[in-house]
């Protein structure tokens, strides 16, 4: 049990045998500060990351593929083409582009709000994605036209007998199957260890 604890990032228990319980409580708050403030650090970086490659990628996109044939990757099973979708990931909702403006701009709110208690690694790596995914789509929709908050998210990346996606929606789809793994592990934000 404590080698997973180790491995999953759970903090460590603070304290040596020599030191009395106040000592060791002292310590322990001093030690999880930096740890917290580091997954913290983690949590951004793979959001800034996953951000910027998901920007780069729709810029070349609009800038070279958009109004042109689309490109075969592996021959008729993936392909890049360039669609606008006014809907949810992968095509879907596409009546309510301002609904999933809001709920992209809250689930942004919410996971900053949570970076405050978050003590393990792979919870700071699987929200890192899923911000830096948020923020890519979150970006066609205020500044992509029909107009702010209701513009259209470029998709490019075509699977054959699959929806359209980009890779705002790949970091987002695997920050959240991340985090049901997690959640199945027994590991909260905090880093402590659960079982039901």
């Amino acid at each position: 049990m404590a080698e997973a604890e180790r491995i999953i990032g759970t903090p460590d228990t603070p304290g040596d045998s020599g030191a009395t319980a106040a000592g060791a409580g002292e310590q322990g708050a001093a030690a999880e500060r930096p740890r917290g403030r580091r997954r913290i650090v983690v949590l951004f970086a793979v959001a800034a990351f996953a951000y910027a490659l998901d920007l780069v990628s729709k810029m070349l996109v609009v800038a070279r593929l958009e109004h042109h044939q689309p490109i075969q990757l592996l021959g008729d099973w993936l392909e890049l083409n360039a669609l606008r979708n006014p809907g949810a990931a992968f095509g879907f909702g596409q009546a309510f582009t301002v609904i999933f403006t809001v709920i992209a701009a809250a689930v942004i709110v919410v996971i900053v709000r949570l970076a405050r208690k978050l003590y393990s690694l792979p919870w700071a790596i699987a929200l890192g994605l899923l911000l830096g995914g948020a923020l890519g789509n979150l970006t066609d929709r205020i500044f992509r036209s029909p107009g702010i908050f209701k513009g259209e998210v470029v998709d490019f990346i075509a699977p054959k007998h699959f929806a359209v996606f980009n890779l705002a929606d790949s970091a987002i789809v695997c920050g959240g199957i991340l985090i049901v793994l997690l959640s199945f592990r027994g590991l909260d934000p905090d880093g402590t260890v659960h079982k039901d």
